[in-house]
């Protein structure tokens, strides 16, 4: 009894104790940053202990007795805001605050403040937050592990690997037809005819506040993909005006110990020069340009940026952060190695050269950003940006051929510049109506025009075995020639949303619907002449002296000498019309869902005509989908999240697969097929999340996906060794698991708040995949036989396994000077490169280790220096026809290419005003 009265004793005690108490609470968030939440803010009592820190969604709560106080809430590097306040006894205070960057001229501050949404603890606190599956790279975490690109960014995040050279990026095993480029939320063009996304190398990371990485589909996004959508947010200003200018150089460890670097004749130093076939291109001495090489000084690797930013009020409640950066850089590389082609199903190669290969690229990017907030409830970011990029390629291939004479070692000269400029504007707005309904919207319109000027080659042979005289080989149009190619894209995309928020709790909604539209308008133009030659008997003093063979003394159309034209050309276009809906609901305080759907129409239509199909061809396709999604995230407690998510999407072929055009490349031909069709695709994920703090995760995440009726390159059945493409089998299956961990090992931090951190991450994935392959089903929709090696295969481009780790050791000497070190490794395992037919191995690329060192200091306050050295163990990229594995004919192994790309040292220079 005594035991009863005691406890009913103590229940009353608190409950009154609790009812002398109010309780304060609130969101607090950023206004530099359209409202997004603050999370880690500090909200106090003045006056008083009481005191607390907001949550990873900007929340705060406050418990404190009856009476009147002074709240202040602060953010390191915002100004703090201080309120008076009445707390009543049982009674709750709502009390949301949008805090903004303080005006301190201090360095240390503007610092903080400014790497604040880049940061990699506020990315994983964004990854805790969202409903979705969502993995980000800010520039933080870019600067640390050295990525001077976009490529090289986004291949840091677990089961993301690129291909060396291309800059095509490869997500779960799943190549560029799989996956989607956006800037700020809008489609990019392509620079390449060959690709549907933009190659990433030519971004530089100047312009990246982050990329995401969505590997699942949401009803908002356009549903072409099944790889990821990867998104580059562009970088916007924060905090106080400044001007930073920067510097690099470097080197690589190929062409440094090469004793002389050669180029084509034509492209300058800056990347912006091209030239045009002359008015009778015809003749080849009426050219601007020389047929010889040239030795060029480019050897050593550049860097320059300037970058700056400044926020001016308008009004009482406007402003405008404006942020401009511009940049260039370039890069020069060498590689040498066996280059073999036209393999048979023997292991034999009708095609063995020893290639060298001289490498020179620009890059030159001029990004704006003016973000202007209206007041509070409404804001509209407007983004210019124009890039050049360009690349030299400079190759000479010494070997035998099967149709040189005997046993005749041939000599072939090739040189290719690739130039694209591309302009982009975008207009997106974010407006909150009331507190109820809210809408979000972008537009953007892309110009991007790729050309190859004047990429040339020669092809020469021995009059004799053993002789130093050598004469024009031409029983192809491609040996000799000239040629130009332009690719234009136009696109116009639009996005809307109108968001309304329903069925209020005590501080947040439960439920959100989304009704929204997103449409794009793509126009696709492409040229190419090819000018070809044909010099009968034509002897060369020297292989490196064209020009003089070639004058118009010694080429003469009215003799023997001949000439000849290939002009090819397509155009086409890509519109997609979507509306989607997604709803959002809290079912209970752990589990939240999205229910989506896009009803989307597309039209992809082209039209061309090539040296195949002289009186033209065309290609249509015009389907309706309707696109189901879910979204489920269990919340475990405070730190652990358990997510889940399935859709259903579409692959469609590019542009150039569906056109029958023949591509001739040294050793492998290519050609499009006008019948492929658009490949279904499943998805499934489930994953589990624990953040263990501000900056440390472990995850581990299962996925699988059925793809059905999928697209492949192939060869041809025949004796040519061309490459083409076809819907290969009627399904493929990949089923994997991917793992990450973040953690620090050791942190110390001492009485002046400086800290010294060393700390891990390893992230890798695992896959299993497999397709079959139908020669029947290739031959009944395409016309052409298969005639597969194997029934099954591996999916194109796709590693068994992924793996990524670095550790990094940061310390401080002072708020504004420290010095960081990072290590990172990348490893993927083989893949298949092109699947054998006609009794022949599959190409596969073999396994590639790579290591980097990254070593950063802040000097001084404004002063900060760079040393990083990339690709130190310099692995030699392979790939091998894997004739061993046939089921018919058995033989060794042949090695197709082999080189490497050398090491990189760089030492880089940044000055803050």
């Amino acid at each position: 009894m005594k035991l009863k009265l005691l406890i009913l004793t103590l229940f009353i005690s608190t409950l009154t104790f609790a009812q002398n108490k109010g309780t304060i609470t609130g969101v607090l968030t950023d206004k530099d940053s359209n409202n997004e939440t603050l999370p880690f803010a500090n909200v106090l009592l003045k006056g008083t202990p009481i005191n607390g820190t907001t949550d990873i969604d900007g929340k705060y709560t406050l418990n404190a007795p009856a009476g009147n106080y002074v709240i202040q809430f602060s953010f390191i590097g915002y100004e703090s805001i201080e309120t008076n306040i009445t707390v009543k006894n049982g009674e709750t205070l709502t009390l949301n605050k949008a805090l903004g960057s303080s005006g301190y001229t201090l360095d240390d501050v503007v610092i903080i403040s400014r790497s604040n949404k880049q940061k990699e603890s506020a990315l994983l606190m964004e990854q805790k937050n969202a409903l979705t599956f969502k993995a980000a790279i800010g520039a933080e975490e870019i600067s640390r592990k050295g990525a001077s690109d976009v490529a090289a960014a986004v291949t840091k995040v677990s089961g993301v690997s690129k291909q060396e050279g291309s800059g095509n990026i490869f997500v779960r095993g799943l190549g560029d037809r799989y996956n989607i480029t956006t800037l700020n939320g809008l489609p990019l063009p392509s620079n390449n005819p060959s690709h549907k996304n933009i190659n990433l190398e030519i971004f530089s990371t100047d312009i990246v506040e982050s990329v995401g990485i969505s590997k699942t589909f949401e009803s908002q996004n356009y549903a072409d993909f099944s790889g990821a959508n990867i998104d580059v947010v562009s970088k916007k200003f924060t905090g106080s005006p400044y001007i930073e200018l920067g510097v690099g150089i470097g080197a690589n460890s190929n062409v440094i110990k090469s004793d002389h670097f050669y180029l084509q004749d034509g492209p300058d130093y800056f990347g912006f020069r091209t030239v045009s076939a002359p008015n009778n291109p015809l003749l080849p001495y009426n050219y601007s340009t020389s047929w010889d090489r040239k030795e060029s000084k480019n050897v050593l690797n550049a860097n320059y940026s300037l970058s700056g930013g400044k926020k001016f009020n308008i009004g009482e409640q406007g402003s405008l952060s404006t942020f401009i950066t511009a940049s260039f850089g370039t890069d020069s590389k060498f590689t040498e190695g066996v280059d073999r082609g036209s393999v048979t199903a023997q292991g034999l190669a009708n095609s063995d050269f020893y290639k060298k290969s001289y490498k020179y690229s620009t890059n030159t990017t001029v990004m704006g950003s003016f973000n202007y907030k209206i007041n509070a409830n409404n804001s509209i970011l407007y983004t210019p940006l124009f890039l050049n990029s360009s690349g030299q390629e400079y190759s000479e291939y010494e070997g035998i051929n099967q149709d040189f004479s005997g046993d005749l070692s041939g000599f072939i000269k090739r040189g290719t510049f690739d130039k694209t400029q591309l302009i982009i504007n975008q207009l997106l707005g974010k407006n909150k109506i009331n507190e109820q309904w809210s809408t979000n919207w972008g537009i953007g319109y892309s110009v991007l025009n790729n050309t190859i000027p004047d990429r040339m080659q020669n092809t020469l042979v021995p009059d004799a075995i053993g002789s130093n005289v050598y004469t024009f080989f031409t029983n192809s149009s491609v040996h000799n020639h000239r040629y130009f190619q332009d690719l234009e894209e136009k696109e116009l995309a639009a996005n809307v949303a109108l968001s309304y928020e329903f069925k209020k709790t005590d501080d947040d909604y439960k439920g959100k619907i989304t009704f929204g539209y997103s449409g794009k308008k793509k126009d696709v133009n492409f040229n190419a002449n090819q000018y070809s030659f044909f010099p009968v008997n034509k002897k060369v003093a020297s292989i490196h002296d064209i020009d003089t063979a070639l004058n118009a003394t010694n080429f003469d159309l009215t003799t023997s000498d001949n000439s000849s034209t290939i002009k090819q050309f397509y155009k086409g276009n890509l519109d997609i019309h979507a509306f989607y809906a997604n709803l959002q609901y809290k079912l209970t305080d752990k589990l939240a869902v999205i229910l989506g759907g896009r009803l989307e129409q597309l039209d992809q239509y082209v039209y061309f005509v090539t040296a195949e199909v002289a009186d033209g061809g065309a290609s249509k396709f015009s389907p309706t989908n309707f696109l189901p999604s879910v979204i489920a995230k269990y919340k475990v407690n405070d730190d652990q999240n358990i997510k889940f998510a399935f859709s259903k999407t579409y692959t469609l072929p590019q542009f150039k697969e569906k056109v029958n055009l023949l591509y001739q490349d040294v050793n492998l031909d290519f050609r499009g097929n006008p019948s492929l069709y658009a490949s279904t695709d499943y998805n499934i994920d489930l994953g589990w999340e624990n953040f263990l703090s501000t900056d440390e995760l472990v995850s581990v995440t299962a996925f699988g996906k059925l793809i059905q009726n999928p697209i492949n390159e192939m060869f041809e059945n025949s004796g040519s060794g061309t490459v083409t493409y076809a819907n290969t089998g009627d399904k493929a299956v990949a089923i994997g698991v991917e793992v990450e961990l973040r953690k620090n090992i050791l942190v110390i931090e001492n009485a002046k708040d400086l800290k010294d951190k060393l700390s891990f991450g390893i992230n890798g994935s695992y896959m299993y995949h497999n397709q079959d392959l139908d020669n029947d089903k290739v031959f009944k929709e395409n016309g052409f036989g298969a005639n597969f090696t194997y029934t099954e295969s591996k999916l194109s481009g796709a590693s068994d396994l992924l793996a990524n780790a670095d550790i990094s050791f940061k310390k401080q000497f002072h708020q504004d000077r420290d010095i960081s070190a990072t290590l990172s490794y990348a490893y993927f395992s083989d893949k298949l490169a092109v699947i054998g037919t006609s009794d022949k191995g599959n190409m596969i690329d073999k396994s590639v280790n790579r290591l980097d060192f990254i070593l950063k200091s802040s000097l001084t306050e404004n002063l900060k220096i760079g040393l990083s050295y990339k690709n130190i163990l310099d692995p030699t990229y392979k790939r091998v026809s894997e004739q061993s594995k046939a089921p018919r004919i058995k033989a060794e192994d042949l090695l197709i290419s082999s080189y490497k790309i050398g090491s990189n040292l760089s030492l880089s220079l940044n000055y803050k005003f």
